[in-house]
């Protein structure tokens, strides 16, 4: 469990959060899978205040759904969904971080412009190639995932030798291209449940640590996932017990940052395992 400060450069400022921290999602999209993260400018206001009052020092929010199976979107519809979000949340809450969840580097930069100050890219910078550099002028952090395949894709056959060794892999070879492409700080998310069955979801979280000798923070999404929903032989809205049994391993592993659907109680995991840790939260 990692304890030290993360220091990102955001615009023209420095912001330091205490590690691990939780980020928050908000849906301005019709489909994603738990219906209760699917918000309109109203509720994502009401969303947001909630999360930020249980604990959330990220707020996430996407205007295109990445569930399996899921078509792609175009960019002005995409826009139309998470730019009105965006801009209701930042002036209402002007100090909260905020991240674009997008693969489009025109979102990313019409969103930081509206005010998030993170890009987080399910693609890695591989399926816009004005990503990364985009990114790097806009001075914000970005969040780089594996998946194989596409969201439309992704769930049909995937098939590694050595899934923690191929992702970390990949990862290694994103954090270099961001570098390279200017961006100085990094966060990697082994993108659980995109492309990957419920045996690689969990090898992946078991060797998670792997992951962890890259030296950029890990942020994981396991929140309310078919790996929880497929063991326990339930739906999405009951995987809250699942998905906080999963955070508490996922910090144990070394993550950094926990993408959840409920703030409040993945911050009580982070409050216990620091304080069985001894490192307060």
């Amino acid at each position: 469990m990692i304890s030290r400060p993360i220091t990102w450069r955001i615009g023209d400022r420095l912001v330091q959060l205490p590690a691990p921290r939780v980020m928050g999602i908000l849906n301005a999209t019709p489909d994603s899978f738990h219906g209760a993260s699917r918000v309109d400018v109203d509720g994502a206001l009401r969303l947001a205040e909630r999360m930020l009052e249980e604990g959330a020092s990220i707020l996430d929010m996407g205007g295109a759904s990445s569930r399996p199976g899921s078509s792609v979107i175009t960019m002005e519809e995409e826009l139309q969904r998470v730019l009105p979000v965006i801009t209701a949340v930042h002036n209402r809450f002007p100090e909260a971080l905020l991240s674009v969840d997008t693969w489009r580097s025109a979102v990313a930069r019409a969103a930081v412009h509206a005010g998030a100050g993170l890009v987080n890219d399910i693609g890695a910078g591989l399926l816009d190639p004005d990503m990364l550099p985009t990114v790097a002028a806009l001075h914000v952090p970005y969040i780089a995932m594996h998946m194989q395949g596409t969201p439309a894709t992704m769930q049909l056959s995937p098939t590694y030798t050595d899934v923690a060794g191929e992702v970390t892999l990949f990862l290694s070879g994103r954090i270099r291209a961001c570098k390279d492409a200017g961006i100085p700080d990094v966060i990697i998310d082994p993108g659980f449940g995109f492309g990957k069955t419920t045996a690689h979801n969990y090898r992946l979280l078991r060797e998670l640590p792997r992951l962890c000798t890259l030296g950029a923070p890990v942020l994981v999404g396991l929140s309310r996932k078919r790996m929880v929903n497929e063991v326990l032989g339930i739906p999405p809205s009951e995987a809250l017990n699942g998905t906080t049994i999963l955070n508490t391993l996922a910090l144990l592993g070394g993550a950094t940052i926990l993408r959840v659907h409920d703030v409040r109680e993945a911050m009580e995991v982070v409050k216990l395992m620091g304080r069985y840790l001894d490192e307060p939260a």
